[in-house]
Order: structure tokens, then sequence, then C-alpha cells
């Protein structure tokens, strides 16, 4: 039998916690709730109880049992070698959480399986969200409805910006606005109603899901979108792709378009998606929890299990 712990320390690896990525978000969402239920980070490997590793361990204790985060791996032709530290990681680590059933099926495809395999899907801190308060500026006053999408789109033809706005311009009133967030590269739709913002602060973004009725996510084979459950948080109508673990967290009210057809293991260049035909909506059979606390009670079984081994 293994340690019981009241109150455990864990090591944020790779998690990048000052940065506004998804991930990073997250892995501060997931330290707030730890810190309330008497847990606490280190930044001392050997003093840790678990190695919380997002996506690869950059370090290791023979001591200390690897829980490694995976949203996916790569499945480019020819990619093997780019997913060998993320398979040194997954054969090291005594769990491993994945962010989507989606995913799940991926990497067991291409890296077997693992006898710890836990699906938790992303959540956020619906509280803090709650509390940002909103003025939507007089220029925004005149629109009927607000659409939005927001990725890190430089060099990510995947996120499918265009296909988007696409979207938005096939199936908005004629006076309704789309907001774009996020670094875009020079190849962009332009439009009278599409409003590129561009790099933004956090709770600046989070305002603008806020002032939004539906957001725009065709991204093909994306994961666990942070940006996604964000917006369903802000009460936004989630629009996505069936191929990916989008549609998990999209609610049981998302408009799911059906993708290309896949068998979750033969390569193919994810970078130069196919053009969607959006009358192909198909029926969202998930509905899951989008709240940290939930995502957090998950998170803590795990480690618990993990120590008793």
């Amino acid at each position: 039998m293994g340690r019981m712990i009241k109150s455990m320390k864990i090591y944020f690896d790779n998690a990048k916690l000052k940065t506004n990525r998804g991930f990073s978000v997250f892995g501060r969402n997931l330290l707030s709730f730890l810190k309330k239920h008497n847990h606490a980070d280190t930044d001392d490997l050997d003093k840790a109880d678990i190695h919380l590793a997002f996506i690869t361990n950059s370090v290791y204790s023979k001591k200390v049992p690897i829980v490694q985060r995976l949203d996916g791996v790569y499945f480019y032709p020819n990619s093997s070698s780019m997913n060998s530290s993320i398979l040194a990681t997954y054969k090291r680590a005594k769990s491993v959480i994945i962010q989507s059933e989606f995913d799940k099926k991926v990497v067991v495809n291409l890296f077997g399986n693992h006898e710890n395999i836990s699906v938790i899907h992303n959540g956020t801190n619906l509280d803090v969200i709650k509390n940002i308060v909103v003025s939507k500026p007089s220029r925004f006053e005149v629109y009927d409805k607000i659409w939005m999408s927001a990725s890190r789109w430089i060099s990510r033809p995947n996120k499918r910006l265009n296909e988007n706005v696409r979207y938005f311009l096939e199936h908005s009133g004629n006076n309704d606005c789309m907001f774009v967030a996020g670094p875009t590269d020079k190849d962009i739709i332009k439009h009278d109603r599409v409003f590129y913002f561009g790099e933004m602060k956090w709770e600046e973004y989070i305002g603008l899901l806020k002032m939004s009725n539906c957001f725009i996510h065709l991204a093909i084979a994306d994961h666990c979108p942070n940006s996604v459950v964000e917006a369903r948080a802000c009460n936004c109508q989630i629009i996505c792709s069936d191929l990916g673990g989008t549609q998990e967290i999209a609610g049981p009210n998302a408009i799911v378009i059906k993708d290309m057809d896949w068998d979750y293991k033969t390569p193919f260049n994810y970078k130069k998606p196919p053009l969607l035909d959006f009358s192909k909506v198909v029926a969202n059979q998930y509905n899951v929890s989008i709240d940290i606390n939930n995502t957090g009670r998950e998170y803590l079984g795990v480690f618990k299990r993990v120590l008793r081994k």
C-alpha cells in the first residue's frame, strides 16, 4: 500500500503558469482549486508528492510519481520522431490524464494502451468569469448579434480561421458582427462586419466573449480547446466540427458540422484541412461539466489513486 496524504505538494512541469496560453490558464485554475483544498505547488521536485507533467517531463525523480497531462500526439506523416519525448513520458508515467475521448482513441492507437488512463475534460473558474464586468463599446450597440472566434492563428491553418469567418458570413444576419481575437497571419478574410482584435489580455478577451452570442471553432482534430470551455462559460452557443474533442465540451445546444472521416491512426496533414460543407450538421451527444471544481476533483482522484499504489 502507498501513502495517504491529506495535503499534497504538486510539481507543475511545463505548465508555463505565467503565460496566457490556454493550457497555462487551465494550470492556474487547477492550482487555485488545489490550494482551496489545502494542497500546494512546489518548485522543488524532490519535495513533491506528485509530478504533474504537461505533455512531457523536463526533469525526473524516481521518488516522485509522474502524472502526464496529455492533450494529444502528432499524427503528421513521418512524425514519429516528434512524438518521442511524449512517448517516453507516457511510458514513465504512473497515470495519464487525457483531455478528451477523441484524444484517448488517437493516443492508444499510436502509443498502445496504458494501465492507468483517465479522460478528464478541461474546466474553468466559472466564478471568476462571472465576476468580470463588461461594458459594451457604443460602436457595437448597433448590431443585433455578435459572433466570435479566437485562437493563436499564426501558422495554424488547422484552426480554420477563414472557414470560421465564412461560416459567419453565410449564417449571420445582415446586422450581425464578428469578433476575432488572437494574432493572425496576413491571409485573412476582410469584411466590414468582421473585427480583428489581435493579442489581448485575458480579462479583455473574456469581456468580448461575454458580449457574444455565438462562438465559432471549426478547427480540425482539436483536442479540448480552453477557448471553447471559456466561450461556453460565457453562455455562447458553440459551432464546431465533429473531428476532434471540441464537440465533447461544446454543450448540448452546439451546432456540430461533419468533418472528414478518419480512423484515428492513419497520419494526415491536418495543416491542410479540407473545406467544410456547412449543411452537414450532426447531433451532439455530449454534455460534460466545464466547472474547474468538478475537473479539479477528478484530478485529485487520480493523484490519490497514484499515491495509494
